[in-house]
């Protein structure tokens, strides 16, 4: 019904990256204002509400607390069932927001800055881990070659509008574990690769630097295609639901839309607005929840990590 976001992109663009502190400060400076915001869109009054859902974790804890608090103290003061979420289950659920005819068993394949892994999404059991990241996020390796590049924060959108000016086969990164059995992942090597090819090139002209751009963007997603792939296939899935900040990546998104019609899968991906962190996907994630019987007390504490289901 209303879907409000409060970007702090301005509040972290000086220091290249997220400042926890910073973040936490300004969730607790915009929060009630984004929550009023949003039921005033909606044109609801807290007490025409069915209850409070809020991501517990995993994340950065100030934040996270900020949250909380708030989600706390406004289900106890209108009265309201109080249920927490993990953030992954948001995530998912967004690709369940945008098409509702996606249902379990599929896959779910989550790539974001903090989260690159693999699920077997049932009906009734828990989420099964496939496989994920032995080291960096493919969105953390996004970032930091952003950052080698000389681009500005958030770096993952900006490499990505650079890499439409390169050529993707101009540099041979390498594609880690792509052709190793099973489904974890490996980001640490490619930025080493990636961060020699440029102290080689050095000084870079625009040319070099958007090739740079697209060959490893190429890599970094190959490598997600090839262990999606491979996953369906072993787990005699037909469904695919790419979720988290990276799934808004234009090459990952034709690379595997090719790829499902080619090998006879659904691919889903949410659209552009609730792939990167949004309350809509923790409300849907907290609504099924709910539906289930789960509440949570007011006892409940965030966690900065732990494994979904």
């Amino acid at each position: 019904m209303a879907s409000v976001v409060h970007h702090q992109v301005e509040v972290h663009a000086p220091y290249g990256g997220v400042v926890p502190e910073l973040a936490s400060r300004d969730h607790a400076r915009a929060v009630s204002q984004v929550v009023d915001a949003a039921l005033e869109r909606a044109g609801v009054g807290p007490r025409g509400l069915g209850g409070v859902a809020v991501t517990a974790g995993p994340g950065l804890l100030g934040s996270l607390l900020v949250g909380l608090c708030f989600a706390k103290a406004f289900a106890y003061r209108f009265g309201l069932p109080l249920v927490g979420v993990h953030h992954l289950s948001g995530h998912l659920a967004s690709a369940e927001i945008a098409d509702p005819a996606l249902r379990a068993p599929y896959l779910g394949l989550v790539v974001s800055g903090g989260h690159t892994a693999l699920y077997r999404i049932e009906d009734e059991a828990a989420p099964r881990l496939l496989g994920e990241t032995r080291d960096d996020a493919v969105g953390e390796a996004f970032d930091k070659v952003a950052k080698l590049l000389g681009l500005p924060y958030p770096g993952g959108p900006a490499l990505a509008a650079l890499a439409e000016e390169g050529d993707e086969t101009a540099i041979d990164f390498p594609r880690p574990m792509a052709g190793r059995p099973g489904y974890e992942f490996s980001y640490s090597g490619l930025k080493t690769a990636v961060a020699l090819e440029v102290e080689a090139r050095s000084p870079l002209r625009d040319g070099e630097r958007a090739d740079i751009a697209a060959s490893f963007q190429a890599a970094a997603t190959d490598v997600l295609v090839a262990k999606s792939q491979r996953a369906l296939g072993d787990e005699g899935l037909d469904q695919l639901a790419v979720v988290g900040g990276v799934a808004a990546n234009a090459r990952l998104r034709e690379r595997l839309v090719d790829a499902a019609a080619r090998e006879g899968f659904r691919a889903v991906f949410p659209p552009l607005a609730l792939c990167t962190d949004n309350a809509a996907m923790i409300a849907s994630a907290g609504y099924a929840g709910l539906a289930r019987g789960e509440r949570a007390e007011l006892s409940l504490g965030a966690f900065a990590r732990a494994p979904l289901g």
